[in-house]
């Protein structure tokens, strides 16, 4: 059976502040209300469960969701014959704090063998405390291994831009690795490796990926994802 993609959104109020152009990004955008939604209706399976949980990055911002990064993987997997449900929990304007209330409901209603944590960006661009960070994605990491204490866990790395100051830069390049150190955790090093920085590999904004910086992204989470993966010898 091949992987299917289920979008999955929780409810939360936040700031549309990562979907905002960049002239835009030094205030916060007005709160927009996101409606609880349960995932697509679909038949039950035994299909192991990949959770990308995420912001704009892993909701596909600005593309088709067939070409989020989530999706690509998904691909990947059936070209392998490799059986996984995937979902996408990615949720534009996320930061670490209103993920870390959002995961909850998703916990609750979503089973998961293997988790994708990609939370920080807004975080970083808000110039928000590194410590505050820090702190909300080990709280999530705590709350998946408390849920679900086989899952296997990703952290996805992530840098900020040098115009937030290179003493705020480099201690919020430090968090990721050094939560996925102490949590023993799995981690992409940068998510947008190869991609930030290339006009042709992101949108208008500078920010989001298009659809071929989608494919790179998606290839750079494979390398982690992959040898975590219950795959037949």
């Amino acid at each position: 059976m091949c992987s299917r993609t289920v979008i999955f959104i929780g409810a939360i109020a936040l700031f549309a502040f990562s979907c905002q152009p960049q002239a835009e990004q030094g205030s916060e955008s007005p709160n927009t209300s996101v409606t609880e939604t349960e995932p697509a209706t679909e038949e039950k399976t035994n299909e192991p469960v990949i959770l990308f949980f995420g912001n704009s990055l892993t909701a596909g911002y600005g593309l088709d969701p067939s070409e989020a990064f989530s999706s690509v993987i998904e691909r990947k997997l059936d070209s392998l014959g490799l059986s996984y449900q995937i979902v996408n929990a990615g949720l534009s304007g996320e930061t670490t704090a209103s993920g870390n209330t959002r995961l909850d409901w998703v916990l609750e209603r979503q089973p998961v063998d293997v988790f994708v944590l990609e939370l920080g960006a807004n975080d970083g661009l808000r110039g928000i405390s590194t410590e505050e960070t820090r702190k909300n994605l080990n709280t999530m990491i705590d709350k998946v291994q408390e849920t679900y204490p086989e899952a296997q866990i990703i952290l996805s790395g992530m840098l900020v831009p040098p115009n937030m100051g290179p003493d705020y830069a480099n201690e919020f390049q430090k968090i990721f690795p050094e939560v996925a150190d102490n949590q023993d955790v799995a981690l992409i090093p940068f998510l947008l490796e190869d991609v930030a920085g290339e006009p042709e590999l992101n949108l208008p904004d500078g920010i989001h990926p298009t659809a071929e910086g989608h494919e790179i992204v998606a290839n750079n989470v494979w390398e982690v994802l992959y040898p975590l993966l219950e795959v037949e010898s």
